[in-house]
């Protein structure tokens, strides 16, 4: 059996730097007929810097560079949902790589399991265009469901 390579400085940096920019890119363009929707509109990629490592020691600062950072993501903001009629609303929505020992696994949080892949197993077009769609369906489900609430 292959050993599987271990998180490290190199494999968060190119699931941050080159598979996050792609998905991001691929969301926007799912996202284009809903964007204008909003006055405001913000997507951008998340580290988070405050879950440590179990398995590490306390002293050591949990970031990209000392490779043990435990989630990236993408996070989109739309605000002030603009329409005739209906009261204005915002909507914040995750996109998370919750980085494990050996692999990341993929979803809209850390409890749902989208996708699992190794560090260094690269994206094809259908993984970037799966997630994508599903996440982009998923918030247009929610904004739907807030207009529908809206109009009750």
């Amino acid at each position: 059996m292959q050993e599987r390579h271990i998180r490290d400085k190199q494999a968060i940096q190119q699931l941050y730097n080159t598979t996050l920019a792609e998905l991001a890119q691929q969301i926007h363009q799912n996202l284009a007929a809903v964007i204008p929707l909003f006055n405001d509109f913000g997507l951008e990629r998340i580290i988070d810097t405050w879950t440590k490592d179990p398995a590490a020691g306390s002293a050591v600062e949990v970031s990209i560079e000392n490779g043990n950072v435990q989630q990236v993501g993408l996070r989109l903001r739309l605000e002030g949902f603009q329409r005739a009629g209906a009261e204005a609303f915002d909507v914040t929505k995750d996109l998370l790589f919750k980085l494990e020992r050996n692999f990341y696994i993929v979803g809209p949080d850390k409890n749902i399991n989208w996708l699992e892949k190794d560090y260094l197993q690269r994206w094809d077009k259908s993984e970037y265009e799966q997630i994508a769609g599903k996440w982009s369906e998923e918030l247009i489900d929610e904004i739907t469901q807030r207009l529908d609430n809206l109009t009750q």
